[in-house]
């Protein structure tokens, strides 16, 4: 096969065969074509900072957690909504039944029928006492008498519709109402269970969801609100397959205080968090100070037997160099692999 010559050189040793250029011209001409056409394809290795990063999982939580409480003491006689289900507020989750309402409820019918049945009687002395009045027959008195009974029995009749009326806004007030609209977390009670006024029937996650964060107390100096911090995705599987780069960001918005077992908490504000797993973890990575990293672009990588390598100009020519990777990241929005250790900066890595 004929040996493929570059142009420039073709065009160099043409030169010289017709006594155009020396050899010396010629070997100076492809030297300088060689050095720059190396140097156009270098990359050059400089250090910059990058945020130092720590991943630690998050749990979801909810900004408000309200109980469902039964206002009245008995006996649930219906559970209407279970984990997870979505309610308004207002709506009816659960029946709280009290036997002995039932039989307050007859008796107080009973005393407002009795009450109209005197007020009947009442109203009846009294149309008499003041017909006897304008015949003459009966006094001024007696009538008075009369009026005086019938007022006190309109007043009865009114006291035992009062009464009666309390006694249905009990029975009501078994209907254990939702306090806000959210999702169920927990229904820590069946039908049948007996139930005192203000236990709890049911707890609802009524706020919006947001991450919060447990770190250790080290790097309590390097949080602050209003910092980002990168999501991983929902679920373990998720979390332990994906990458930093390809996590969504976060705002954190609350820095508490207080520090508590060693770990400084904090809230994190994230977009489309979900509306249904509370106390689920999720993968966080958050900036706890700075590094000085080394990169170079992915294409400068080369594998032989299972070791990288990095291929230098140097003065003695090129030369293959075994580094140690370490994560890939985006520079300038140009792919670049972190090196750890086998250059320096300043090094010259020739591109392929």
């Amino acid at each position: 096969m004929p040996r493929l010559v570059h142009p420039l050189r073709a065009v160099l040793l043409r030169a010289c065969a017709i006594g155009t250029l020396s050899i010396g011209t010629a070997t100076f001409a492809l030297a300088s074509f060689s050095l720059s056409a190396a140097q156009a394809g270098d990359f050059v290795v400089q250090a910059r900072e990058m945020p130092e990063t720590k991943a630690v999982f998050g749990e979801v939580e909810s900004r408000t957690i309200v109980p469902a409480r039964a206002r009245i003491g008995g006996t649930v006689r219906e559970v209407k909504v279970s984990e997870g289900s979505v309610v308004k507020e207002g709506d009816e989750i659960a029946l709280v039944v009290d036997d002995k309402l039932a039989l307050s409820m007859n008796a107080a019918n009973a005393r407002v029928l009795e009450a109209k049945s005197q007020l009947e009687n009442a109203k009846t002395e009294l149309e008499r006492a003041r017909t006897l009045l304008t015949r003459g027959v009966a006094s001024q008195s007696r009538v008075d008498t009369a009026k005086t009974q019938f007022d006190v029995a309109s007043n009865q009749v009114v006291a035992a519709e009062a009464n009666k009326s309390v006694i249905e806004q009990q029975v009501r007030e078994g209907a254990v109402l939702a306090p806000a609209d959210g999702r169920v977390l927990t229904v820590p009670v069946t039908p049948g269970s007996v139930v005192l006024a203000g236990d709890v029937i049911a707890r609802i996650a009524s706020g919006q969801y947001y991450l919060r964060l447990s770190l250790p107390e080290r790097h309590a100096a390097n949080i602050h609100e209003g910092g980002t911090v990168r999501i991983g995705g929902r679920g373990i599987s998720t979390q332990t397959a994906g990458n930093e780069q390809s996590a969504r960001e976060g705002r954190i918005v609350k820095v508490y205080p207080e520090i508590t077992g060693g770990r400084v908490m904090a809230d994190v504000d994230v977009a489309d968090l979900g509306d249904y797993f509370v106390n689920e973890r999720t993968l966080v990575w958050i900036e706890i100070g700075k590094r000085k990293v080394l990169s170079v672009p992915p294409a400068a990588i080369s594998t032989r037997h299972g070791v990288d390598y990095v291929r230098l100009d140097t003065a003695h020519g090129p030369m293959d160099v075994a580094v140690v990777l370490g994560e890939h990241f985006n520079e300038g929005g140009q792919p670049r692999i972190e090196v750890l250790t086998g250059l320096a900066d300043g090094d010259r890595v020739v591109m392929p």
